[in-house]
């Protein structure tokens, strides 16, 4: 093949416009975003700040909660930076190793932090219904292992992605309808045969998200079938309080992903800003909210941080 047709083949980079039908809003919207992403930023390094130095907090759920964390401020950091320049230094050239490289971190860091969630779900299920037995089957070496699966399983389910998408075609067209590097909009602007790029997405999705969702459905449905076995409303209101935070965290993390996914690929009446905007909040709405419930509604991190603030 001539260099020519390599290039043909393969841009050396993508244009990424925003989100089409409100590039006159970009500056206003990016402000919200830059709120949203500091209070991502300074919410996890919080959580962390209390989580990780003592050892008090050394738990089970706390530890999932600081990796989910870490999970949030790096996969931000893959976006948010990048979708600022665009809105206001149009910079909207990225290369095309670097796409691929978003690309694999937006999806890998989602699938990690759904592991962690199905591991909370796990956590609660065996805290409510085996409580005798919660230390020893939560152990630090196994809270440990499922961390390292998490990385494992993300990294292992998105390595083919950029690996598919080098062998496709883009006949000159590189100009991609979004803020960032999501692997269907990259795929939809080539001119070549995407079906496999399209069955391997789709594959991807229910080996993971529809798993872990059914996983935690029907962890949740235990729980609840023990909490209303208990005699005592108290036990029932604060076995159910625990569960609280993280069903919020499931909801706001599922929902517009899944939006997103069913988007794709049968939402081809909605339109590009829609689906666009909802795009992003995907990426700025968990990040950011997922230390504020896990504040509030965690009586040990909410006097934490009440001690941190001298109130």
């Amino acid at each position: 093949m001539s260099e020519e047709n390599e290039t043909f083949n393969q841009p050396d980079y993508f244009i990424l416009i925003g989100i089409p039908g409100l590039e006159t809003a970009h500056t206003w919207i990016s402000i919200v975003m830059v709120i949203m992403y500091i209070l991502t930023i300074v919410g996890n390094c919080t959580i962390l700040a209390i989580i990780l130095p003592a050892e008090t907090f050394h738990k089970p759920m706390y530890l999932f909660l600081s990796m989910m964390a870490i999970i949030d401020l790096v996969a931000s950091a893959t976006t948010t930076p990048k979708i600022l320049c665009i809105f206001w230094f149009n910079f909207k050239e990225i290369d095309f190793s670097a796409c691929l490289a978003q690309l694999f971190f937006i999806h890998a860091f989602s699938m990690m932090e759904s592991t962690v969630l199905l591991a909370m779900a796990f956590d609660r299920y065996v805290a409510i219904c085996y409580p005798l037995r919660y230390t020893s089957v939560l152990t630090n070496s196994v809270i440990a292992k499922i961390g390292v699966l998490a990385i494992i399983r993300g990294s292992f389910f998105m390595a083919p992605a950029p690996i598919l998408i080098r062998r496709l075609s883009f006949c000159h067209n590189n100009v991609i309808a979004h803020t960032y590097c999501e692997h269907m909009a990259v795929v939809k602007i080539s001119c070549s045969d995407t079906t496999i790029n399209q069955v391997y997405g789709l594959t991807v999705a229910l080996l993971v998200i529809a798993v872990d969702i059914v996983c935690i459905t029907v962890s949740y449905c235990a729980i609840f079938r023990m909490v209303y076995r208990l005699s005592s409303m108290e036990a029932r209101r604060k076995a159910l309080g625990t569960c609280g935070p993280h069903i919020c965290v499931i909801l706001i993390s599922y929902i517009p992903a899944l939006f997103s996914f069913f988007a794709h690929r049968f939402g081809h009446n909605i339109p590009l800003y829609i689906h666009i905007t909802l795009a992003n909040l995907y990426i700025l709405i968990p990040p950011m909210f997922n230390p504020m419930i896990y504040g509030a509604r965690t009586k040990e991190i909410r006097r934490r941080i009440l001690m941190l603030l001298h109130v």
